[in-house]
C-alpha cells in the first residue's frame, strides 16, 4: 500500500478534533449518498415508465414488419409465401392492407385508417387483451373493430345495427366528378368491438377482415399494403431480417418493434437524458461539499501536514493524500447510495409504496447498466472535486506552521 493512499484511509477514519470540520465532512458524505440514490431511482423510475408506456404499443407490434418502399402496395406472389413458409425462423406471418379512410355514422364523420386482417392476425399479436368490449372480427364479413377514441366520437355502440356506419374511399383517377358514387367506394360494416391500447391507435385506426378492405379499394388478390411477423422462439432477429429481406426483395423494407415506434423510443430516451443531466447538475453542487471539507482538513491537519514535509514527504505525495481521501469519500458514498437506492426500488416493485392511482403502483425497473452509469458518474465527479481541493496544497502551506 502506498504511503499517501495509507494516510488518506487514517484521515478518512479518524474524527477531527473540530466538530464543525466532523460535521462538514458528514453532510459531505451524506450529499453523495443522497445523490447517488435518487440518481439510481430515478433512473429506475424511467426505465419503469419506459416499459410501462412500450407495454400498450408492443401488445399489438409484430416482432417484425415487411413494408413497401415504391408506392403504397406490393404483390405477395405464390412463390414468395412459398417460401415465407419455409424459413424455420418465421412461426406465423399475417398479410396486412391499410389506408386512410373516411367513416361516418349517425351524421358524424372522422377520418381514421383501415387495417384489414387476415385470420393468422390473432398468432401474430396480443390483440385480444386490448379489447375493451365486444368480439373480434370474423373473415369473410363485414365486421369492425374500432378504436375507443372513434367509438366515442362517432357514438357506436357494439352490434347496434340500428345505426348504420359506412366507410369511404377516395376512387382514385382523373377527371371531373359529378356524383358521391364517382368519387368513393363504399361500404357498409358493422361494429362488433372496440378495443383500447393507446390514444393515437384509439383516435385512428379500426380493424377488418382483409377481403372487406381489398373490396374496399379495388385491390388484387395478392396485392397488400405489409406483412407483419412472429418470430421462432429461438430465431434470432437479425438472420430473420435478412432472410425475409432476401426473398422479399430491394422494394421491401423490414422493421423491428423499436424501428416501428422510433419516434416514440427517441422521446422516452430524450426524456430519460434531460434527467440525467439534470440529476448529473445536483450531484455537482452537493461535490462542492466534498471540495469545501477537504479544504478544511487541509487547514485542520495543517501542523502534520508540515511534519510529514519536513520527514521526507513531498508536496505530490501531500497533495495525493486528500486526493485520495475525496475519491474514497465519493466512492463509498457512492455505494452507500447505490445499496439504499436498491433496497428502496426492490420495496416499491413488491410493495408499491408509491402509487399513481389506487389501483397503479408507480412502476420502476432495475436496470444493471443504471448501476455502471451512477457508480461512473459519482466515480468522475469524486475524481474531479478531490483534484481540484488537492492543489490547493502548496509548498508554503505545508511548511508554514
Amino acid at each position: 500500500m502506498s504511503f499517501p493512499l495509507y494516510i488518506a484511509k487514517r484521515y478518512l477514519r479518524s474524527k477531527s478534533s473540530n466538530n464543525a470540520i466532523n460535521f462538514i465532512t458528514n453532510i459531505a458524505i451524506i450529499g453523495v449518498i443522497l445523490g447517488a440514490a435518487s440518481l439510481f431511482i430515478v433512473l429506475s423510475g424511467f426505465a419503469g415508465l419506459k416499459d410501462f408506456t412500450l407495454q400498450f404499443s408492443t401488445e399489438i407490434d409484430p416482432d417484425l414488419k415487411a413494408e413497401t418502399t415504391v408506392g403504397k402496395t406490393f404483390v405477395l406472389t405464390k412463390d414468395i409465401a412459398e417460401k415465407l413458409d419455409n424459413l424455420e425462423a418465421v412461426a406465423e406471418y399475417s398479410k396486412i392492407i391499410e389506408e386512410r379512410i373516411f367513416i361516418t355514422s349517425n351524421n358524424k364523420t372522422t377520418i381514421a385508417r383501415i387495417k384489414g386482417v387476415d385470420g393468422n392476425f390473432q398468432n401474430i399479436v396480443n390483440i385480444d387483451s386490448a379489447m375493451d368490449t365486444g368480439n373480434w372480427v370474423e373473415q369473410n364479413t363485414n365486421e369492425i373493430v374500432v378504436g375507443w377514441g372513434i367509438a366515442n366520437h362517432l357514438s357506436l355502440g357494439v352490434l347496434d345495427f340500428t345505426k348504420a356506419i359506412n366507410i369511404y374511399v377516395p376512387k382514385p383517377g382523373k377527371g371531373q366528378i359529378t356524383s358521391t358514387k364517382d368519387a368513393f367506394n363504399t361500404v357498409r360494416a358493422a361494429n362488433v368491438g372496440v378495443f383500447y391500447i393507446n390514444e393515437t391507435l384509439n383516435d385512428g385506426y379500426i380493424y377488418a377482415p382483409i377481403d372487406l378492405a381489398r373490396n374496399l379499394l379495388n385491390y388484387k388478390e395478392n396485392q397488400i399494403s405489409s406483412i407483419e411477423f412472429k418470430l421462432s422462439p429461438n430465431a434470432d432477429e437479425t438472420e430473420a431480417k435478412q432472410s425475409i429481406q432476401a426473398i422479399l426483395g430491394n422494394n421491401v423494407i423490414i422493421k423491428n418493434r423499436a424501428q416501428l415506434n422510433d419516434a416514440l423510443y427517441k422521446m422516452l430516451n430524450t426524456e430519460n437524458l434531460a434527467v440525467y443531466l439534470i440529476f448529473t447538475l445536483v450531484l455537482i453542487i452537493a461535490f462542492f461539499n466534498v471540495i469545501g471539507s477537504l479544504i478544511m482538513m487541509m487547514l485542520d491537519k495543517k501542523k502534520s501536514l508540515s511534519t510529514l514535509f519536513n520527514i521526507g514527504a513531498t508536496v505530490k505525495d501531500i497533495r495525493k493524500i486528500f486526493f485520495y481521501q475525496g475519491s474514497l469519500m465519493s466512492i463509498i458514498g457512492g455505494l452507500i447510495g447505490l445499496g439504499v437506492a436498491f433496497i428502496i426500488t426492490l420495496l416499491q416493485q413488491h410493495f408499491s409504496l408509491v402509487m399513481i392511482t389506487p389501483s397503479l403502483p408507480y412502476p420502476v425497473a432495475i436496470r444493471v447498466e443504471n448501476f455502471f452509469i451512477v457508480f461512473l458518474t459519482i466515480s468522475v465527479l469524486g475524481i474531479i472535486a478531490s483534484k481540484i481541493a488537492s492543489v490547493r496544497i502548496t509548498k508554503n502551506m505545508v511548511k508554514t506552521v
